[in-house]
């Protein structure tokens, strides 16, 4: 049988830009560049890994996103997989976690999975809990911030590397797994898989294709709400301490001043 891989991704804005909110204090997505997020190309890695070391599988990646989000997934699929999935739909504008691991769980039981792979985190919300959220609304396990994962006898396992232990952990299949930074690199994109990226499938599909409400999701069906937002305050000159015998007690002054020490 076909091992059916899917991978949630997410198009985010750079972190490298100037980022910023909207008049709605939702997240400015128009004014700096997007991309894949650097987690999910982990998560993306690990998938192409799994589905290579199957006899028979196949990488499905599924977005929710605005028009431009499908840059991500292709990025993806120039990496090698297969198709891709992508949820568009203005009334999707706004939605939190809670709505967009509503909408990856309608996605992703319509395109049929036997494991579902994310990455440990988006770059731009940085909540890392969608992967925990969509397992409870599929009603599969969830094996969470794995280093490394494989999948045999129709069981998934993997390790979880902690600051004072490891473990070792395991599901039956269906299961949802998230990956770490420290799974391993991913792959650049070849040119053979950027060209071959064209022409591989990406499905479309908006809230009504899902069954979904729009009161579901959006601002509207959002838990949180952000209430004010400033932008951060330029930085002022610092303390200068000249060395002039008396360095080091002016030094330990100033540190107890601010209570380091």
């Amino acid at each position: 049988m076909t091992l059916r891989i899917v991978v949630c991704v997410k198009y985010v804005p750079d972190a490298t830009g100037d980022r910023g909110f909207a008049e709605d204090l939702t997240t400015d997505r128009e004014s700096v560049d997007g991309l894949l997020s650097e987690l999910d190309e982990y998560a993306v890695e690990q998938a192409l890994q799994l589905a290579e070391a199957a006899d028979d599988a196949e990488v499905t990646v599924v977005t929710v996103g605005p028009e431009d989000a499908r840059d991500a997934v292709r990025k993806a699929l120039s990496m090698g997989a297969d198709k891709a999935v992508h949820v568009e739909d203005d009334e999707l504008h706004g939605t939190d976690v809670m709505g967009t691991s509503l909408v990856l769980a309608k996605a992703v039981e319509q395109a049929g999975y036997d494991v579902v792979v994310c990455g440990m985190a988006s770059t731009d919300g940085t909540m890392g809990v969608l992967p925990a959220l969509l397992a409870e609304r599929l009603g599969v396990p969830q094996v969470t911030l794995l280093s490394e994962v494989s999948i045999s006898d129709g069981t998934v396992t993997g390790r979880r590397d902690g600051d004072a232990a490891t473990e070792e952990l395991s599901a039956s299949l269906p299961a949802v797994v998230s990956v770490t930074d420290q799974s391993g690199e991913a792959r650049y994109p070849s040119f053979k898989g950027i060209m071959a990226a064209k022409k591989k499938p990406v499905e479309s599909l908006d809230l009504s294709d899902l069954d979904l409400d729009s009161e579901t999701v959006g601002l509207a069906g959002a838990w949180t709400a952000v209430d004010s937002a400033a932008a951060r305050p330029a930085r002022t000159a610092g303390t200068v301490v000249k060395d002039e015998g008396e360095g080091g007690r002016q030094l330990a002054e100033f540190l107890a001043g601010q209570k380091f020490i």
